[in-house]
């Protein structure tokens, strides 16, 4: 089969892609014939050595998928061949990845994918809406009502958190750079929107929300605390989804004397249980419409390498040549 794969991990041109075997179906898994996969920041890490994994030989790069059951295990009920799925969380722990034609999947994590929704779709909104979801609800327990703070509100992550808080009944602020990423935030259902580039971020924020937020959710890699926590409200809750290598200051009196709460949570430590319930309300709003992939390039699995140069350069080097997700069709 063909796959984008690595022999060692380093930079981008580490990529291939060409024939390898194809995987075994083994007990409790389904072999999924891949229509399309994403591209997230996670999956530069791990390729690039960043994040150490124990990682098979060749390793097939990628983490979300979407495409159609080819093949049933044993042990596996509930499935059935044809079916089209979705998941994620592949490509960790010494499970392969998902940049491949054919992939062996546990059934535990994949999803069915919703009608007339399409598979590049489905695959873009699988990480990023489960992280979404498990640090919106399992996390910072949004209640319908509540403000929501979006900084990064155009990305992959933040362009969900806007759509799912809304969805939840909130009130939503988002904060992004340059018009056209405004523009996109209001477009995706945020209340209102806030150009870094040519705002005092803070100052209009405490003008829209006086008490402050209940919820800020924070996409950046290095956070400012001192400017986060002056825009919670008395018991408000900050989200934390990146920056393995930060190391900010942290105002412990503002913080202790709100009653604020700080969440920092890794997507693929929740269970398969866990991860079933966000895919539920995720199919949901897929299917409803509440929910749109915000997908920035699709790309053919050819180009895998310059597609983990894109997110890599965007991620790390805050290049701007990128506003949502990067899908591979395969």
């Amino acid at each position: 089969m063909k796959a984008a794969y690595i022999e060692h991990t380093g930079a981008p041109s580490q990529i291939r892609v060409g024939d390898i075997a194809e995987p075994a179906l083994v007990h409790g898994s389904v072999l999924v014939r891949v229509k399309a996969a994403s591209v997230n920041p996670i999956d530069t890490y791990i390729r690039s050595g960043a994040v150490a994994m124990n990682l098979p030989k060749p390793y097939i790069i990628g983490s979300d998928l979407a495409g159609v059951v080819e093949a049933i295990g044993e042990g596996v009920s509930g499935v059935r061949v044809g079916e089209r799925v979705w998941g994620s969380n592949q490509g960790l722990f010494g499970r392969q990845g998902t940049t491949s034609e054919l992939a062996c999947v546990e059934a535990h994590w994949l999803y069915p994918t919703p009608q007339g929704v399409p598979d590049e779709a489905a695959a873009a909104s699988a990480l990023v809406g489960i992280t979404a979801h498990l640090g919106l609800f399992r996390r910072a327990r949004l209640q319908p009502g509540e403000t929501v703070l979006v900084n990064g509100g155009a990305g992959g992550v933040g362009s969900v958190v806007v759509q799912m808080a809304k969805a939840a009944g909130a009130r939503v602020i988002a904060v992004a750079g340059g018009a056209a990423n405004v523009a996109r935030c209001r477009e995706l259902g945020a209340d209102d929107a806030v150009d870094y580039r040519s705002e005092d971020v803070a100052a209009r924020v405490k003008a829209l929300a006086p008490e402050g937020v209940e919820v800020l959710w924070e996409t950046r890699r290095e956070t400012d605390f001192d400017w986060a926590i002056s825009l919670l409200a008395r018991r408000g809750r900050m989200v934390l989804m990146a920056g393995r290598e930060a190391r900010p200051q942290f105002p412990v009196g503002p913080f202790y004397v709100k009653d604020c709460e700080l969440h920092g949570f890794a997507k693929f430590n929740a269970t398969p249980a866990e991860q079933r319930i966000c895919a539920d309300d995720i199919n949901r709003w897929l299917a409803g419409g509440r929910l749109c992939a915000n997908i920035g390039r699709v790309m053919p699995l050819d180009l895998a390498a310059d597609a983990h140069q894109l997110q890599e350069d965007n991620t790390l080097r805050h290049a701007g040549t990128l506003s949502g997700k990067i899908v591979l069709k395969i």
